[in-house]
């Protein structure tokens, strides 16, 4: 059997770790989630983002270029949660957006992200989930997550319009953009039996799903 490396995508809250349970659950593929080892940086990023963000993120940066490369050498069909691009593309992005990460930093970095990046096969398909504010705030504020609770809208929506932008413009893999707000594939199979049939399909440029 064919095997194929598909990435999930989205914003916080959004349901990627959910999606990838319930599909390498159906199919017997490998789950891939986000790296947790601790960034020996992070204490003081928090204390001073400006000071520390381009070497909390270039930690980021080399733990999901080890996962990514990593993940290739499986010799089984993968779905990741969360992907290297994200990391440099959104997160890191938005510090440097907002002031926390001066130019000369992120330009350094950025260099440094799309180099190492262009050494790795991308994904056969990325899956972008997508969902409103309000509900991502909904959801967050359900999974129960201390460390989430302060995160507000405004925070969400900049990262949800840094996602659109890159999504629209991502040219690597295939995207398949499933707008979930009123998509339940926890309760209801029949919808994450529509987002296999998408998989299933290969498809080989953008698409849209949108349940109303």
């Amino acid at each position: 059997m064919e095997k194929y490396f598909i990435t999930i995508a989205g914003n916080i809250g959004v349901g990627k770790s959910t999606l990838v349970r319930l599909l390498t659950q159906r199919l017997g593929w490998e789950p891939v989630y986000e790296a947790v080892e601790e960034n020996p940086y992070l204490a003081d990023f928090y204390q001073d983002m400006r000071q520390w963000s381009f070497q909390s993120q270039v930690f980021f940066l080399s733990r999901r270029l080890r996962q990514h490369h990593s993940l290739l050498q499986l010799n089984k069909s993968v779905i990741q949660d969360r992907s290297v691009y994200e990391d440099a593309e959104i997160f890191a992005r938005n510090l440097y957006d907002q002031g926390n990460m001066n130019e000369r930093d992120w330009n350094c970095y950025f260099d440094l992200y799309r180099t190492l990046a262009t050494l790795l096969r991308p994904p056969d398909l990325v899956i972008y989930l997508r969902a409103s504010s309000p509900t991502l705030r909904r959801r967050i504020t359900q999974r129960g997550r201390d460390y989430e609770q302060e995160i507000d809208a405004a925070y969400l929506e900049r990262l949800n319009k840094l996602y659109d932008r890159w999504s629209s413009a991502f040219r690597l893999s295939p995207v398949l953009t499933v707008d979930t707000d009123n998509l339940d594939y926890v309760q209801h199979d029949e919808h994450l039996d529509q987002i296999w049939q998408k998989i299933e399909d290969r498809l080989q440029g953008k698409d849209y799903l949108d349940l109303r």
